[in-house]
């Protein structure tokens, strides 16, 4: 995994932890209201140990109450596909 995934899956695991505790809930509170997904998965999301499909993503959002676009803002999408 390049370097730049790394910190985007950091940067993008943060957010979602941000905006989770924007609603003042906790993560089994907030998992038991929404659904959807394990407790397991979201703190694996919110730690950053996994990297998720899109569809994942797509629930995210949603669970967050907020569009894809807002969720990615700030991910640097510049790839060089040329490293390892």
């Amino acid at each position: 995994m390049q370097q730049i995934d790394k910190e985007n899956i950091k940067k993008l695991s943060k957010k979602i932890k941000k905006l989770r505790l924007a609603q003042s809930k906790s993560l089994n509170k907030f998992i038991l209201s929404n659904g959807h997904l394990t407790t397991a998965t979201w703190s694996r999301l919110e730690n950053g140990i996994n990297d998720y499909k899109f569809s994942t993503l797509l629930r995210v959002a949603s669970l967050l109450n907020i569009k894809i676009d807002e969720l990615l803002k700030d991910i640097d999408f510049n790839y060089n596909f040329t490293e390892d």
